[in-house]
């Protein structure tokens, strides 16, 4: 599901960038742009990792699974938006290139990697209540059985 992530991730953030958040029309408008395709990525996931990744060990209390998959995400995404301000506005690197190399490479693969550990053991580890499974062939079973 990171794949599908990654395509919104980078395409937001370069639609913007390249737009109306350019540095030279918006002072913070890289970090800025990437916050909002980092958001949009984080939903994206979210949706994916719940109902295909680990659908085998979604939760019954989804309120809970969703707090603490977002809570994960943020600090992953401040990882990546670490990168990206310490690249640009510390180091000076401010090319669109730069800013892809940091946000989208060295932030991205350093997030994402601390994501998928704490969903793993933690979001949607072993240890948690699973949604239980319909036995299979019961549920047709009971809507054609006429009850007396």
């Amino acid at each position: 599901m990171g794949g599908l992530g990654f395509v919104v991730d980078f395409g937001v953030f370069n639609l913007l960038r390249l737009t109306i958040m350019d540095p030279s029309v918006m002072h913070g408008g890289p970090v800025i742009a990437k916050l909002i395709s980092t958001t949009l990525a984080i939903l994206v996931n979210w949706l994916g990792n719940r109902f295909w990744t680990f659908r085998d060990r979604r939760r019954a209390d989804v309120l809970r699974e969703s707090v603490e998959f977002f809570a994960v995400s943020i600090v992953g995404m401040g990882i990546g938006l670490a990168c990206l301000w310490f690249s640009h506005y510390v180091l000076g690197f401010t090319s669109v290139l730069a800013d892809n190399i940091s946000g989208n490479v060295i932030g991205l693969a350093l997030g994402a990697a601390f994501r998928f550990v704490l969903y793993r053991v933690w979001v949607f580890g072993e240890h948690r209540v699973r949604v239980p499974a319909e036995p299979q062939g019961v549920g047709a079973a009971e809507k054609t059985t006429p009850v007396p």
